[in-house]
């Protein structure tokens, strides 16, 4: 999970500059993002590379309340309170806490994920598509500074009607594609603190490891 989640940030391109009407549509998009104050999201993953053999798919979920975020991935969980992020490991039994902003440095939530074209990237409308059957303005975005990442490109689907973002597809260096469908969005629901903080007790023989 942290590398699907981690992974995301890791960006790298050609340069172009910003596209006019790429940009509105982001730009209106952030917007609505901003008027939330929390937010649900549900998703399908897929991690595919054809030269490893790679091919596995998840369903994922993630709550976000200001800089607060819980996601969980298949049978793993990240938990973060805006200061120490929580991985929890179902595989190994683990538990890894850091600092939300060492973190933020090298990995990607729910927020991030939801508004990751706002800084970093240059961006150019590429075309319509109809993706399940919603019309999607086609969007691919740019590291400007592509020499200190892995990534190429970022192409984004953003629904024209509902003015949601519906799919993110991250082409990386090495063949991998990380796509991410997004299956639900739900804005503003009602979500208590107590969900970003990581109680022990609900992962009894868990081993705490802190970094």
């Amino acid at each position: 999970m942290k590398y699907l989640f981690g992974a995301l940030l890791l960006m790298a391109t050609y340069s172009f500059g910003q596209d006019a009407k790429s940009q509105g549509v982001l730009d209106n998009l952030s917007k609505k993002m901003k008027s939330q104050n929390t937010f649900y999201i549900e998703f399908n993953a897929n991690i595919k590379n054809s030269a490893s053999g790679m091919n596995d798919s998840e369903t994922g979920k993630g709550w976000v309340k200001g800089d607060k975020f819980y996601a969980s991935y298949g049978e793993n969980t990240i938990i973060s309170n805006g200061l120490k992020t929580w991985t929890v490991v179902k595989e190994e039994k683990s538990v890894y806490e850091s600092s939300a902003s060492e973190d933020d440095e090298d990995g990607i939530n729910p927020k991030k994920l939801m508004t990751i074209w706002e800084s970093g990237f240059k961006n150019k409308f590429d075309k319509m598509e109809t993706f399940s059957g919603t019309s999607c303005y086609v969007i691919n975005l740019y590291p400007k500074n592509p020499a200190k990442v892995d990534y190429h490109t970022i192409v984004l689907y953003v629904a024209k009607n509902e003015n949601e973002l519906k799919k993110a597809i991250m082409k990386t260096k090495d063949g991998t594609t990380m796509t991410y469908n997004l299956t639900k969005f739900q804005g503003n629901p009602s979500v208590e603190d107590s969900k970003f903080v990581y109680d022990s007790k609900k992962y009894p023989g868990y081993t705490l490891i802190r970094d």
